[in-house]
């Protein structure tokens, strides 16, 4: 059977690099940050989603090393049979301080944050109600359970009221939005969605893995920039973005919904626990931004200095209220060659198509860091220029 199945997927891969959708896998000898090593030259690194420079920051070095000394390097356990040591706990009560939330349970990633939410909380007798644009892993949780599943056009509150008013049939309804998204870089407008919850008897949940540390004066993300905390009803997000670079995702928010998901939520009850020294690091990431907003004012003056030098030189740049810049480009072999280029002068980045974005919207998304230094961001604007030139893009 598999010769024939070999076959069948040899033409399948033909296929996707004829398209120019073709990933490849660059190889990184380096740690995370600013500046990278890939085949022992450096690059500066614009594709990652260290926003606040912390992948890398001594103080979560130091953190995970002690974990790693006091608590051993793994659980090889789930969490309620042996698998909760103290540092899950206090992670999850720092988790909820931050965000204003109730309770917080945590998970080996946001996908599986996001897997394991819909299952235990609504049936058929519910609906769920999805931006087009939510993150794959919402759209593989929704269709993990038996609701009901309408699907607004993205940040539409036109659509999201008429999806909301069908739903009406339904006995509990859950609106669900990424915070960021996260290859055009605007926010949801969660102010005006949660106003149509309140009108229509809906819940609302946020996933916020780019707008957490990011967004709002002090990176509590969407709830804070428009001054909603504590009112949603579920958040998820990742400690692997802003909060360190690592592993693990969480859900936080109503205290009956996280206890119910301990219970019932299928990746937290069959997968290990988040290692000690995840944990420790976690820990440190969050008291880190407690103490002051510096590293979050650096990414938003960053970020606004170099979105406005890229439309200034011409690039068509998607608006944006995160760290992420879309340069769109819109043909996926133009977008793979404009990366490949880009890295010959010095600079990491990757270009997206289909399916990551839709057909006909390749571009490269640039992600700033608070790490990024004034020199590294006009060094990458240089070559984008040069780049742009020599492509006819400018």
């Amino acid at each position: 059977m598999y010769s024939s199945f070999q076959k069948h997927l040899s033409r399948e891969l033909e296929e996707i690099r004829e398209a120019g959708l073709y990933k490849e896998e660059r190889i990184i000898i380096s740690p995370q940050g600013p500046s990278i090593t890939v085949k022992e030259k450096e690059v500066l690194n614009f594709c990652a989603n260290n926003y606040l420079g912390l992948s890398n920051h001594p103080q979560l070095l130091q953190a995970a090393a002690e974990a790693l000394q006091q608590r051993g390097y793994g659980m090889s356990s789930v969490r309620f049979i042996c698998g909760t040591q103290d540092l899950h706990k206090e992670l999850e009560h720092t988790i909820s301080r931050f965000f204003g939330t109730e309770d917080t349970i945590l998970y080996a990633s946001c996908f599986d944050a996001n897997g394991g939410v819909f299952e235990p909380l609504l049936d058929r007798e519910d609906a769920v109600i999805s931006d087009a644009l939510n993150h794959a892993s919402i759209i593989d949780g929704v269709r993990l359970c038996k609701a009901q599943r309408y699907r607004y056009a993205n940040a539409d509150m036109t659509d999201l009221e008429n999806c909301l008013q069908q739903a009406q049939q339904q006995r509990f309804r859950l609106i669900v939005t990424d915070g960021v998204f996260s290859m055009d870089g605007n926010v949801a407008p969660l102010d005006k969605i949660c106003a149509l919850a309140s009108r229509y008897n809906a819940m609302v949940m946020v996933d916020e893995s780019h707008s957490a540390g990011v967004v709002g004066n002090t990176g509590r993300g969407t709830t804070e920039l428009y001054n909603l905390m504590g009112r949603v009803e579920i958040l998820t997000g990742t400690l692997g973005k802003a909060f360190g670079g690592a592993i693990g995702g969480f859900t936080t928010g109503k205290k009956e919904i996280v206890e119910l998901l301990r219970q019932r939520s299928r990746p937290y009850l069959f997968s290990n626990s988040i290692p000690p020294m995840v944990a420790a690091a976690g820990i440190a990431a969050f008291n880190l931004l407690d103490k002051d907003n510096t590293l979050q004012d650096k990414l938003h003056g960053n970020t606004s200095y170099f979105v406005r030098k890229m439309q200034e030189a011409g690039f068509d740049i998607k608006p944006t209220q995160s760290a992420i810049c879309a340069v769109m480009l819109y043909d996926a072999r133009l977008a793979q060659e404009f990366a490949a280029l880009l890295q010959e002068e010095g600079i990491y980045v990757t270009g997206f198509s289909y399916p990551v974005v839709p057909k006909g919207e390749a571009r490269i998304r640039v992600q700033i860091s608070a790490a990024h230094e004034p020199w590294q961001l006009d060094d990458c604007i240089q070559a984008f220029c040069k780049v742009g030139k020599e492509l006819k893009v400018i």
